[in-house]
């Protein structure tokens, strides 16, 4: 790499897997380049779990982290059992990086892809969600992982999607939620795309229920330009996206904070093919060269990315994407490093070329908006019960616990209403949602009525097994209705 005056410091980790091998020709191609980057190298991943670090990385790297605010990172193994999580999410939400961003381009007819023309853009929120890794086993039968979605988490991922969208030439943002059935978290995502959108009119906007738009994607992958969702969506949607466009393999993939920026590729750690040498190192690179534009180089960004797309039009490809109808040489994972290196200075004939300005950081202030604190009023709570049996005898005993201001008004096994007046035909677990609202109308509950009701229901030799507390803000209910009810 270049030592000049002007190199930025970057955290860079092999990881697992394939991963030095990749990340071994990703700077190989960089420092032929001519990238002004000063490495410092980090371990993480399944040989810092192995050494008894559950979180798979030590306080030293995230020292480096902390101080050079740009990482590039390969892929990690996170091994297999209990007790171990996640370093990717970790190192996203230790780090504040709440936008993912996953560019999706097909390389037709260089790259057999089933869309020819393929050039969206996931922006998947980081840190919430499904991700936040919260769960409990609560019964014999059932386990839990709670959904949290927040308004400022909401407001930065939507907000950074249009800057994007404005900084990059695209036209139109597309938000997918699930909001038809989780009405309050994924409702309150869809809210407030469409209060942050009418900020930007000089961009298209439309919404799409996710199931909906994941086909979409796979049939008919052109008809979007940006797209911004939820966690758990947007890792699905954008492996979708990389897939249609010719293989996982290509993608890279930025996590964008306010202050540190992480790049990596969107596949994992391939254990299967490490060490043979024949890994598709294109991820990586893309990533890295995301990474460049980020610090301020999109001179060697530029010089990078059109010599890959040179060596991938001109079909030197690796077994991962070679195809007899249009590949022209198969090599592996250096011999792919070579061909762009050869390239560099060269632009592509065929596929378009790419221009990156002088950069700009992909790191934005993420502007929330305050919230005028609402009218917050405590009327009931949800008793979750370990029990076995039928819910009319559950009713019963519950309802002779009534008193103290609070009366039981339904039952629940797994969101569906069973009391009263359920259906036999309802297939119920050892779980139930046991709801307890105030016994006169227009009366808030007290947090005394419900330590008390939770003593007569112990007193009584049930199980309680969770609480969530039922209010009103600002009038209006802060919690769902039981299917059914």
């Amino acid at each position: 790499m270049s030592a000049s005056r002007n190199s930025v410091p970057v955290t860079i980790a092999e990881g697992d897997g394939i991963g030095p091998e990749i990340m071994r020709a990703t700077l190989r191609v960089l420092e032929a380049a001519g990238a002004r980057l000063t490495p410092e190298p980090i371990e993480i991943g399944e040989r810092v779990y192995l050494r008894g670090q559950s979180s798979g990385i030590e306080p030293a790297a995230w020292d480096s982290l902390r101080r050079t605010k740009v990482f590039l990172k390969g892929p990690i193994t996170t091994p297999q059992g209990g007790g171990y999580k996640s370093l990717n999410v970790t190192v996203r939400k230790m780090l504040g990086l709440y936008a993912n961003v996953r560019p999706c381009v097909s390389y037709h007819p260089f790259v057999d892809s089933v869309h020819t023309t393929v050039d969206l853009v996931v922006v998947r929120e980081n840190e919430e969600d499904l991700y936040a890794g919260i769960e409990h086993r609560q019964s014999d039968e059932v386990y839990q992982c709670l959904k949290l979605v927040s308004r400022p988490g909401c407001e930065k991922i939507v907000r950074y999607a249009f800057e994007y969208a404005r900084t990059n030439g695209r036209r139109t943002v597309t938000c997918m939620t699930k909001d038809n059935i989780m009405k309050i978290t994924d409702g309150l995502f869809h809210k407030v795309f469409d209060e942050v959108a009418a900020e930007y009119p000089d961009i298209a906007t439309n919404h799409m229920i996710i199931d909906i738009g994941a086909a979409r994607v796979a049939t008919r992958p052109a008809d979007f330009d940006v797209i911004v969702t939820l966690n758990l969506y947007g890792d699905i949607l954008s492996d979708i996206a990389a897939e249609v466009t010719g293989s996982v393999g290509l993608g890279g993939s930025a996590n964008i904070g306010t202050q540190c920026a992480m790049f990596e590729a969107v596949h994992g750690s391939a254990p299967d093919i490490a060490g043979q040498g024949v890994a598709n190192p294109s991820g990586l690179l893309l990533g890295a060269v995301m990474m460049l534009v980020h610090i301020g180089q999109g001179d060697v960004a530029t010089r990078v990315h059109n010599a890959w797309l040179r060596a991938i039009e001109d079909g030197v490809h690796t077994g991962d994407i070679f195809s007899q109808k249009v590949s022209a040489l198969k090599v592996g994972t250096e011999g792919f490093a070579d061909a762009v290196i050869e390239r560099l200075g060269q632009e592509p004939t065929k596929l378009a070329p790419v221009r990156y300005a002088g950069g700009a950081p992909m790191t934005a202030a993420a502007r929330i908006t305050p919230v005028k604190p609402a009218s917050k009023e405590r009327v009931g709570v949800d008793v979750f019960l370990h029990w076995r049996g039928d819910p009319g005898t559950l009713g019963a005993q519950l309802s002779s616990l009534d008193g103290d201001g609070v009366k039981l008004t339904m039952i629940s096994n797994r969101g569906v209403k069973v009391w009263p007046e359920g259906i036999p035909e309802t297939f119920c677990t050892d779980h139930w949602r046991c709801r307890f609202e105030s016994a006169y109308p227009g009366r808030p509950v007290t947090v005394m009525q419900v330590l008390s009701l939770i003593m007569r229901i112990g007193n009584a030799g049930l199980d309680p097994v969770k609480t969530e507390h039922l209010f009103l803000f600002d009038g209006k209910p802060g919690y769902s209705l039981g299917q059914g009810q």
